[in-house]
């Protein structure tokens, strides 16, 4: 699918998408790209051969790219865990996925240039994304030419802030640095109500939301006394992508 065309502009909109289900809501709304991630509550992790084999069975005008994260919390991997991220990666390639998304950093919060190195080789032929690990790295401006460098297509930021709309600064002085080396990707908090705020701060083309929707549990039963998970979760609903609130994101930037 064709970048999206606004007033002589070109955006590009990306879904990050937790099942199979967000991505064909994705597909049915326009959006161009989806990033298929399990974990969600984690920051993304790996989604199951499963996911990713029926996603791209199931998405045929919208290009498939996979997390490939073994686990939440840092972004500071061992030899086996790099082990795991090259094998993904490879099976990612044998079903036929449009790219792939990773970083690696170092313990002093720098990009590590070795791991990312091995990496993008087995990614070869594939689109490659540095995702929000970005966003917890030392030297910004110094990461970037790095990423660049090494040759990522793009970047995912929230501009080192909790989500992007507090992270325009940044993202604007990013997007300027990049001299058509690598793309900016604005996401975090990215909405239909700031989206529109976040391109006129930044000049930033391409985005990264979820846009889903609490949608109820067709269980007519469920046992009160027994929870699956953390007791604060709502198990009696699923957030889920919806070709409706998508539209509506894509719609805000156009008005």
């Amino acid at each position: 699918m064709d970048s999206i065309i606004f007033n002589n502009e070109t955006f590009t909109f990306e879904v990050c998408a937790n099942s199979v289900e967000s991505c064909i809501a994705a597909q049915q709304a326009g959006a161009q790209r989806v990033e298929l991630c399990a974990g969600i509550p984690e920051g993304g992790t790996t989604p199951s051969l499963g996911e990713i084999v029926v996603a791209r069975q199931q998405l045929r005008d919208t290009r498939l790219h996979v997390i490939i994260r073994p686990r939440g919390g840092d972004f500071l991997y061992s030899d086996i865990e790099l082990e795991r991220m090259i094998i993904d990666i490879e099976t990612c390639r044998k079903e036929g996925v449009d790219g792939v998304v990773f970083g690696c950093l170092t313990d002093e919060g720098e990009i590590d240039l070795e791991k990312n190195k091995i990496l993008i080789a087995c990614a070869k032929g594939m689109s490659v994304t540095f995702h929000r690990a970005f966003d917890r790295c030392l030297s910004p401006l110094k990461a970037l030419e790095q990423l660049a460098s090494l040759g990522f297509d793009r970047i995912l930021t929230s501009g080192q802030q909790p989500t992007a709309i507090e992270g325009v600064t940044l993202l604007a002085h990013l997007h300027q640095a990049t001299k058509g080396k690598i793309h900016i990707m604005a996401g975090c908090g990215v909405n239909e109500h700031n989206i529109r705020s976040i391109y006129e701060a930044t000049g930033i083309h391409e985005f990264h939301f979820s846009a889903r929707e609490r949608i109820a549990s067709r269980m007519r039963y469920q046992n009160p006394d027994v929870k699956m998970g953390n007791a604060d979760v709502d198990e009696t609903t699923i957030l889920q992508t919806t070709p409706s609130r998508v539209r509506r994101v894509i719609a805000a930037l156009h008005q």
